[in-house]
């Protein structure tokens, strides 16, 4: 089968691309590449790809694939602040726009990676696929826009599958510290600090981006009839967690280290509680291999190898935000994040 992986440079991709090389699958990848000064770590895979913002994909790049695995998109809600329109041209807008070419060229399946962030401000109750939704951020609205946008097109030839990914975690050659996984280890690492930025009560469901790719594979192995207009929650549910969890987890796992909450920390209107039947319903090989505790030992592990110090992460180098504001600072991008070079 021959995979497009948009994306494929990014959090997710970099860890993704060489697992579906490994399961057999020809794999090219299609990315602009905004954190190519930012890598954690060994360099990413090497493979066949086109360097493209999705904003401005054509027929021609898609044309000949068996599948596309959608993952580009702006992560991180500060980046729309530089341009409030961004996280919808690119999000959702470009999403739509690479969904119909997959269509109109014969793409058979079209796997989308979306969110259980839509399920939003939703309190503690358990949610499944059928659950209303409720978004916070631009981040989580683009993804229900898309989901809403994308289910019509299916069709005898054309099969979308939105795969609702839990919160990530893990380490990657393109690392995200501002995940809470990622975020809270660096902390109490480099400073003794668990710093909670909310009162640590919200629910959230976490994965580690490994498992999230064991979910594209079966999603890309699965007969037609299994993925067809499939919306499925990625995680499982032993895997819910209130954030104040999470910070024992690190506490029990980074030596000398103190729980703090900063100064604005009060409750996060991002609270939701997520089940997983579903996917184990459908996928029966799919399984969750990673826990949250499993994935803060290794973050630590790694950013002991790493001798990482605060400066990398809340600095130009590996915190995103930071990062494309100095570049649109060089002249290197512009402000709809295009490159100027």
């Amino acid at each position: 089968m021959k995979v497009l992986v948009t994306g494929h440079r990014g959090f997710i991709g970099t860890v993704m691309v060489p697992i579906l090389i490994k399961e057999g699958f020809d794999v090219v990848g299609l990315d602009t590449d905004l954190y190519r000064f930012c890598t954690y770590g060994d360099e990413p895979l090497s493979i066949p790809s086109m360097e493209k913002d999705v904003r401005d994909v054509v027929p021609d790049d898609i044309r000949g694939f068996d599948a596309v695995v959608h993952l580009a998109a702006l992560s991180n809600d500060p980046l729309g602040n530089i341009n409030p329109d961004l996280t919808y041209d690119i999000n959702h807008k470009a999403s739509v726009r690479i969904a119909e070419i997959a269509r109109e060229v014969g793409v058979e399946r079209f796997i989308f990676a979306s969110s259980c962030s839509m399920y939003g401000k939703a309190g503690d109750e358990m949610l499944d696929e059928t659950a209303n939704f409720n978004p916070v951020t631009a981040y989580a609205k683009s993804k229900v826009y898309v989901e809403r946008d994308v289910s019509p097109m299916a069709s005898d030839s054309f099969s979308p599958v939105f795969l609702r990914n839990s919160t990530a975690y893990g380490v990657s050659p393109r690392i995200r510290f501002d995940l809470v996984i990622n975020n809270l280890v660096a902390w109490a690492y480099t400073t003794g600090r668990i710093l909670m930025k909310s009162d640590g009560t919200p629910w959230r469901p976490l994965v580690h981006i490994e498992d999230i790719t064991q979910a594209v594979v079966c999603a890309l192995k699965a007969p037609r009839e299994t993925i067809h207009n499939l919306a499925v929650n990625v995680g499982s549910n032993e895997e819910n967690y209130q954030m104040r969890d999470l910070a024992q987890f690190v506490k029990e796992t980074v030596p000398n280290c103190a729980i703090e909450h900063a100064e604005d920390a009060g409750p996060d209107e991002r609270c939701y509680r997520v089940n997983f039947d579903k996917i184990h319903r459908v996928f029966p090989d799919f399984k969750t291999r990673w826990t949250a505790r499993m994935g803060v030992e290794q973050c630590h592990d790694s950013y002991i190898k790493h001798g990482l110090n605060k400066d990398d992460y809340e600095g130009i180098r590996y915190k995103r935000i930071a990062h494309i504001k100095n570049l649109i600072a060089e002249g290197k991008l512009d402000t709809n994040l295009r490159w100027c070079i």
